[in-house]
């Protein structure tokens, strides 16, 4: 049996190269104030490449106090669709930094969550990330405060805490936008029955774009529903009372109960009626019929975000950075019709 050839030591590696083996440490470690010539910075590198020489990782965390390390604490990361999408935006902004992410998957376990941060801290990382896997207000671990650290998609009550979050209010603009655009004047919105600071975000973008786009705000045109399909469905008799001949859903999935009911009682989408979504969850937002308009989460852009914040790469001027969240046309917004669904008239 082949036995694994040993690995390079760093005085060998200084032998090649004909300097000091502190030399090499220097250029290991990216000392740029060093007084190492170009030259022979690039014949170190050449015997690094040569020997196979893998620096030791440990003891580099040692001497500078810090890792390669950037951790992720999550509260939902298996049982979510859009968790792995903060996972991915983080990972791969973290890659261009030239580190790698720590993840930790608490599913809301306090115990849990204190030993993972403890863990990480423990392997000095060089922050950590901490995720909740819906926007809302969220304690902060008093573990996490021995960290540098970054709230995602969450945002503490005190002031000056860094975080990153959707901007509710720019997306419900959009939305709401998105069926101005088409010609529709009487909207309605069907907003969720929990407090969240995306109700309160969203039914601000509606009103914003409204007031925009020279409309009346009429609060008779507001629903509420539980966020889900069978709170979308069970909203289709008041909203086709309203005699809207559009609507924004709070969310996809209250978007595709509707889209059940509307059917149930003959009315075209968007022939009768259009309709929008928030969240772009594409098992549902693309595989609807006709594929329902919506604005996505940006939940990458939230993990990069964290990433750059903690590595101080942006410099915002506030605390709480808001990122926005994008259209996503599709074939669910049409043409006013001239008699709302089911012969309600507009009026």
């Amino acid at each position: 049996m082949n036995q694994p050839s040993r690995p390079a030591r760093l005085r060998e590696v200084a032998a090649a190269a004909g300097v000091s083996p502190s030399t090499v440490s220097l250029v290991v470690n990216k000392k740029k104030d060093a007084r190492i010539s170009a030259e022979t910075r690039r014949r170190v590198r050449d015997a690094i490449r040569d020997l196979g020489y893998r620096p030791n990782a440990l003891a580099q965390t040692l001497v500078s106090g810090s890792s390669r390390f950037i951790g992720l604490v999550a509260d939902a990361i298996a049982t979510t669709p859009f968790a792995g999408q903060i996972i991915h935006g983080a990972q791969d902004e973290a890659w261009k930094h030239g580190y790698a992410l720590l993840i930790a998957n608490t599913e809301g376990n306090g115990d849990l969550e204190e030993d993972a941060i403890t863990m990480m801290l423990e392997h000095k990382v060089r922050g950590i990330l901490y995720s909740t896997w819906f926007h809302r207000v969220t304690d902060v671990p008093d573990a996490l405060r021995e960290a540098d650290f970054v709230l995602v998609n969450c945002f503490a009550a005190e002031a000056g805490v860094r975080a990153v979050v959707p901007d509710e209010a720019q997306g419900g603009r959009e939305a709401t936008a998105l069926l101005i655009r088409a010609g529709h004047e009487r909207i309605a919105f069907i907003n969720a029955t929990i407090p969240a600071p995306a109700k309160e975000g969203r039914l601000a973008g509606y009103r914003a774009a409204l007031d925009g786009a020279g409309l009346a705000f009429d609060p008779a045109l507001v629903l509420e529903a539980y966020p889900d399909q069978e709170g979308g469905y069970g909203a289709v008799p008041a909203l086709l009372a309203l005699g809207a001949t559009a609507v924004f859903c709070y969310n996809d999935r209250m978007a595709a109960g509707l889209y059940d009911g509307l059917r149930e009682r003959g009315v075209s989408i968007p022939g009768d009626l259009s309709v929008v979504g928030f969240d772009n969850q594409e098992v549902i937002a693309a595989h609807v019929r006709p594929p329902l308009s919506t604005v996505a989460l940006p939940h990458d852009e939230l993990g990069a975000a964290g990433i750059r914040m903690l590595l101080g790469l942006d410099s915002p001027a506030e605390s709480i950075v808001k990122v926005e969240c994008p259209p996503v046309e599709r074939d669910s917004v049409g043409l006013p019709a001239p008699v709302g669904p089911a012969g309600h008239r507009r009026p």
